[in-house]
């Protein structure tokens, strides 16, 4: 009669004591790098600002068009990165190209009749 071979265990054994210390410090140990991971991705973005150059000792940046002084079509800006700010130069290419992103600029034109 052929008997099947049991595997035998590693040898890790750990007692009851051990256990119930070592899972509270776990748990701990896990909140504790969520919530620094957190923080410190809340304050990376809070230093990173959209605008770095366009009119900063402006409280808030407000540009304002009439429509009838636009044209056939008027091209703004949305990357903050155009040297011709409030209207596109195409600076979002290199953005998007360095980044990832995906921004592109307003484009406000009259209706094809």
């Amino acid at each position: 009669m052929s008997t099947a071979a049991v595997p035998q265990s590693s040898g890790l054994s750990i007692s009851k004591e051990h256990f119930l210390v070592a899972v509270p410090v776990a748990l701990v140990a896990g909140v504790g790098g969520f919530l620094v991971s957190r923080y410190l991705q809340k304050s990376c973005s809070k230093k990173d600002q959209v605008n770095r150059t366009i009119d900063k000792d402006s409280p808030k940046v407000v540009h304002s068009f009439d429509m009838e002084d636009i044209g056939s079509k008027a091209v703004y800006c949305r990357c903050w990165k155009s040297k011709k700010f409030p209207y596109c130069d195409g600076a979002h290419a290199k953005h998007n190209d360095e980044t990832g992103d995906n921004v592109g600029p307003l484009i406000i034109k009259k209706k094809d009749p």
